[in-house]
């Protein structure tokens, strides 16, 4: 189901792939097939550590945090019960459209979905995934597991206030400016005022939701994630948006004043878990309302030769009361990366802030009435 976009990731985009991993000192890497016929009997590279090579789907029904007072894992009843539940509304929501339908009320209905349930993805660019995942033979009902209730930590009284300030933008608070029917005046400043001030994923620039990382999490479609592996550099290409992430092995952090979207990432081996430490993020990230000092530990090894278990620690105390950890299983797939055009035919920015423009005159021009 993982169609929103079109071309398959055909041979020139593999071969722009290689070019630009070899520019990172990927010597020796060839195209995923390559890398799998390098792979010795026992799942191990030439250097000795464990081959976590190979494509991944981590689309899953698992929430991220668990249904408040639920148990941390679920019975077999219990998630076939959600899965068949899941199963259904896909069935009921593929079904046709009515030409007859009404309008949704403006605003939306206040249902959960786009704007209130105004509209928008069709269902049949969504691919949630249909199971719950397993660790040691059980079923989990959520993602995170620590803190013990499964939920994130509560937010400081400093990011409830940052929080606040960025939803004031959003929704263009009172001010003396606004207030004054002098049209001299400059309007207060908006979250629509400046395209770099719209969330990085709305720009295309940076996948939603955080599947590319760190930490990387489920989404609602293209979910697949690549990892090739030299003893100097992992790599993660990411379907959603083509998110590269190059991480440097047994290296330095860069200074502080050397930041990026993903963080700077280092890794080093604890025996045959890969441990990826992540710093030295933006202020444009903001992952959940994260600081720039936000730092995630994430965990890669393998449970066989058909999964890895992926465990992150996230950690920012201006930005929650206590560091947070999740686990999830990755599952090896022979499914194809399919390239993310985020900017073809995208007319969403350009149409919010136009938008916001049009808004912006109308009332203008009910204050002069």
């Amino acid at each position: 189901m993982r169609t929103r976009y079109v071309s398959l990731l055909g041979a020139s985009g593999i071969a722009i792939f290689i070019a630009a991993v070899s520019a990172v000192s990927l010597v020796g890497q060839g195209a995923l097939t390559a890398a799998k016929t390098a792979r010795s009997p026992v799942g191990r590279t030439p250097d000795g550590h464990p081959d976590l090579q190979g494509m991944y789907n981590i689309a899953w029904l698992t929430p991220l945090e668990r249904p408040a007072g639920a148990e941390p894992t679920l019975s077999d009843q219990e998630a076939a019960q959600l899965e068949r539940r899941v199963a259904d509304r896909i069935e009921t929501v593929a079904r046709p459209s009515r030409g007859d339908r009404e309008a949704p009320p403006i605003g939306g209905d206040g249902s959960r979905g786009a704007a209130g349930n105004v509209g928008g993805y069709n269902n049949f660019w969504i691919d949630s995934g249909t199971q719950y995942f397993k660790i040691n033979g059980e079923y989990r009902s959520s993602i995170i597991v620590g803190p013990p209730d499964g939920r994130i930590p509560a937010l400081t009284a400093a990011a409830q206030q940052r929080i606040e300030a960025r939803g004031a933008l959003a929704g263009r608070p009172t001010s003396d400016q606004q207030e004054s029917e002098d049209p001299g005046l400059e309007p207060a400043p908006t979250a629509y005022d400046d395209p770099e001030r719209r969330p990085l994923g709305e720009r295309c620039l940076l996948g939603f939701g955080s599947t590319s990382g760190p930490p990387a999490l489920p989404v609602l479609y293209n979910n697949l994630h690549q990892i090739v592996q030299t003893p100097d550099h992992v790599v993660i290409l990411n379907e959603m948006v083509h998110d590269t992430r190059v991480i440097r092995m047994n290296a330095q952090h860069l200074p502080p004043s050397m930041r990026r979207w993903m963080g700077d990432s280092v890794a080093r081996w604890e025996g045959d878990t890969l441990v990826v430490d992540t710093t030295n993020f933006t202020e444009k990230t903001r992952f959940r309302g994260a600081t720039a000092d936000l730092h995630v530990v994430e965990r890669f090894s393998r449970l066989g030769d058909k999964s890895l278990l992926y465990r992150f620690t996230v950690e920012d105390p201006a930005t929650w009361t206590r560091p947070w950890t999740g686990e999830y299983v990755w599952p090896v797939t022979d499914e194809h990366l399919y390239e993310y055009a985020c900017h073809e035919a995208n007319y969403a920015l350009g149409d919010i802030l136009s938008g916001a423009r049009q808004r912006e005159q109308a009332a203008t021009n009910s204050s002069r009435k």
